[in-house]
């Protein structure tokens, strides 16, 4: 199916703000202060699963994981960046780039489903979602 049948699912659109259009994902950060983490969302309608994505779709998904996660890197020093693409409670195809941080409130386990999420002030997320922007937009489809 085509990028024109996407839709992001209601969840992720309630715990995330979003970040950049790259060429295939939508960029979101969860709102979630605990940890820097971003959600990478291909605008494919359908897919669940990493291989629902024609061959060139998944080359260019790991071209943009690899690209924000080096951003994020950059913006948020860490110990440690962890990608997921679980799907277990929110079927779409996401992709989750968590930088971590040696004693972090989920350290040394998985940060999904641990405790409760804290959320940023307004200033801090809107600062930490600018910084992520600027260094991603030159990769956008601005």
């Amino acid at each position: 199916m085509s990028g024109a049948d996407f839709l992001l699912d209601p969840r992720l659109q309630a715990d995330t703000q979003h970040v950049v259009s790259l060429p295939l994902c939508e960029v979101l950060l969860m709102k979630d202060a605990r940890f820097a983490w971003l959600i990478l969302v291909p605008r494919q309608a359908g897919c669940a699963e990493i291989l629902d994505l024609p061959e060139s779709a998944r080359d260019l998904l790991w071209q943009e994981i690899n690209q924000v996660a080096a951003v994020l890197r950059e913006v948020v020093p860490c110990d440690k960046l962890n990608l997921g693409a679980l799907g277990n409670i929110v079927r779409q195809l996401h992709v989750h780039v968590v930088a971590r941080r040696e004693g972090d409130a989920a350290w040394p386990g998985p940060v999904w489903g641990s405790g409760t999420a804290t959320p940023y002030s307004n200033d801090e997320l809107s600062s930490l979602a600018q910084g992520l922007r600027q260094r991603l937009s030159p990769l956008s489809l601005a």
